[in-house]
């Protein structure tokens, strides 16, 4: 059992370590791309095509089924993707949690890149299931950058600055972006008061693993391609609990 994950960097390690927890014995495949990271800048064409690299990448080695762990290149690269590579290989995008989070009907605030954040996506998926939740749009400029490069000041400045613009009664909070869920824990202590966090981790990895249903089990192993290479995993995902549930190390 082989799965790969696509992402332009450190955001894949919240759903590769959630399919790690399920199984132990999957065979991984993390697939990112320092060369042309931050993705969410780019025009949705480039995305696309720096996405179908990595996933191109991913499979020469053979995975059975295709993650594409980042909100950024879902929302732009996922019909194509699965065009291109279902029924044959199954494609698991990510979309953010906004249906769980208004369910209780309470007051919600989505972190998000600034370039989502406004967008017609996002606001297309608050009228679709925000219900009779209060939802607020809250933009985090440079807080992926600062996860991605394990750099604790960017990464606090970034929070504090987005928890000020955060409604103090909010009951909800969707983790719109793979990279904040390596610092969940941070944004929940910055919180005005306290508020569920809803990540997409969790949901992927089950749906992951629903997709590929029953097979031979893995070796647990884990492979990296950086923009394609053979690489080893960032010094900076060892900063991350995720990182230490894929490797074992802690730093």
């Amino acid at each position: 059992m082989k799965i790969a994950l696509v992402d332009s960097g450190l955001g894949l390690l919240a759903a590769a370590a959630a399919i790690r927890r399920l199984r132990p014995d999957a065979d991984l495949v993390v697939s990112c791309d320092p060369d042309g990271m931050p993705w969410g800048p780019r025009t949705p064409e480039d995305v696309t095509a720096h996405a179908r690299a990595c996933a191109q990448a991913a499979l020469a080695h053979g995975p059975d089924v295709l993650v594409l762990a980042c909100n950024t290149a879902s929302v732009h690269a996922l019909a194509h993707l699965r065009a291109e590579f279902e029924p044959g290989l199954p494609v698991i995008g990510t979309v953010p949690a906004i249906k769980p989070a208004a369910a209780a009907g309470g007051v919600v605030a989505i972190w998000a890149t600034p370039g989502t954040t406004g967008s017609a996506y996002q606001r297309g998926l608050i009228a679709e299931f925000g219900g009779a939740a209060e939802v607020h749009e809250v933009a985090c400029p440079g807080l992926a950058e600062a996860v991605e490069y394990a750099d604790e000041a960017a990464i606090a400045d970034a929070i504090a600055s987005a928890a000020a613009r955060t409604p103090a009664h909010t009951t909800d909070v969707v983790l719109g972006c793979t990279h904040y869920e390596l610092v969940d824990g941070q944004i929940a202590s910055a919180l005005a008061a306290p508020a569920r966090l809803h990540g997409s981790a969790d949901a992927v990895a089950a749906q992951a693993l629903r997709r590929l249903g029953p097979g031979p089990a893995g070796d647990g192993t884990l492979t990296v391609l950086h923009s394609g290479r053979p690489a080893s995993l960032q010094v900076a995902a060892l900063r991350y609990p995720q990182g230490e549930v894929l490797t074992g190390i802690r730093v």
